[in-house]
């Protein structure tokens, strides 16, 4: 009876391509599967923005000067592009597929300057960007720009106004501080269906705002000229 001698390489070498071979097919089979498995829809994402339009004729000037929109600045959780909903008292959830297209303070300080150098109250209304000297400026904070979906769905903006006067010889510049805050009821859950609610919440709240500075525009008090 004669011996067979068995190297132990080649016995490592077979094990190791067993074992090759065994993980090709389960990498086939994994192919398989996806292949046959349903495909996901792609996530849909969508950009909004909060823009309201005033619709009608200038007012009277009051006054010859002009106003310079100052800072904006949105409380948390509210200081993002992301739509924000209000689930419980103390629970809110941002949405990240449902964003605005710019930041909420650009938005509200481009709609307002737009809104009130309409409305014909002061001479010119300026952006903060531009080099003019302000005679009066108005700056504002957002406190609340979300949706509220503890009972019937509503949209939810409040923002606080500050007027103040270029004027050294004054105890204070600040003029007014005045929070403006409207909900208003939606039809549904929908993100589109929020944005527009928003929008019209700010265009009443604009509307107040205009009616206050035109009501006191005639009696500011005087700033500072330079010459």
């Amino acid at each position: 009876m004669s011996l067979v001698t068995i190297n132990p390489l080649q016995g490592k070498t077979t094990v190791l391509l067993q074992r090759i071979a065994g993980w090709s097919l389960l990498t086939v089979i994994a192919f398989t599967l996806l292949a046959c498995a349903p495909t996901r829809p792609p996530i849909d994402t969508a950009n909004w923005l909060v823009a309201p339009e005033r619709t009608g004729g200038p007012r009277t000037m009051q006054s010859p000067l002009w106003l310079k929109m100052g800072s904006f600045s949105v409380t948390t959780p509210f200081d993002t592009k992301s739509l924000v909903y209000r689930l419980g008292d103390q629970q809110y959830e941002k949405d990240f597929y449902n964003a605005y297209i710019a930041s909420p303070s650009s938005m509200f300080s481009n709609a307002t300057r737009q809104w009130l150098d309409q409305s014909g109250i002061f001479r010119i209304t300026v952006g903060q960007g531009t080099s003019f000297f302000p005679f009066y400026t108005l700056q504002a904070t957002v406190d609340e720009l979300y949706g509220d979906y503890r009972g019937k769905p509503e949209a939810v903006v409040s923002v606080q106004f500050f007027l103040t006067v270029t004027n050294p010889n004054l105890p204070t510049p600040l003029i007014t501080a005045k929070r403006y805050t409207q909900r208003v009821a939606l039809a549904n859950n929908l993100p589109q269906t929020l944005v527009s609610g928003q929008q019209r919440a700010l265009a009443e709240i604009l509307q107040q705002l205009e009616a206050d500075l035109f009501a006191a525009s005639a009696n500011l008090p005087k700033p500072i000229l330079r010459r």
